[in-house]
């Protein structure tokens, strides 16, 4: 699994107006707020079309969010984070999108910082960035 620092840049910037797409895009699993079309739209400048799939060896935990940008936008003041477990029944159903490099580095911008953008491998095989939080402790 890899972890990459936090994109840097103006956030408000990031999560207003339409975003340039390139013609390669790689894959992004999300679980949560990036399903609402709202924060698709605020943070991409368009809506999403994904497949459904699952993320193996991960459970979701509560987080409270203190930004209060990205509160008024997902309209909930309390998130789910996934955090690695290893535990073969642990599972998280979620949706991969198809988006640009540009468009990442606004999902960068917009997921706060206790998230880290991981590349990790799904049930279905294919391989995404997902945002997590540290590994739960065996």
């Amino acid at each position: 699994m890899s972890y990459f620092a936090k994109g840097v840049g103006n956030r408000h910037e990031a999560l207003s107006g339409p975003s340039k797409r390139s013609r390669s895009t790689v894959a992004l699993f999300s679980y949560g707020t990036l399903q609402q079309r709202e924060v698709q739209l605020a943070t991409y400048g368009r809506g999403l079309e994904g497949t459904p799939d699952t993320l193996p060896g991960y459970r979701l935990a509560s987080l409270i969010i203190s930004d209060p940008l990205v509160v008024e936008l997902s309209g909930k003041p309390v998130h789910m984070i996934a955090r690695a477990s290893g535990a073969a029944d642990d599972r998280i159903e979620g949706v991969v999108f198809e988006v640009s490099e540009a468009e990442l580095a606004a999902t960068d911008r917009y997921e706060v910082d206790v998230y880290a953008r991981a590349e990790v491998t799904l049930e279905s095989g294919r391989v995404a960035w997902a945002y997590v939080g540290k590994p739960l402790k065996r």
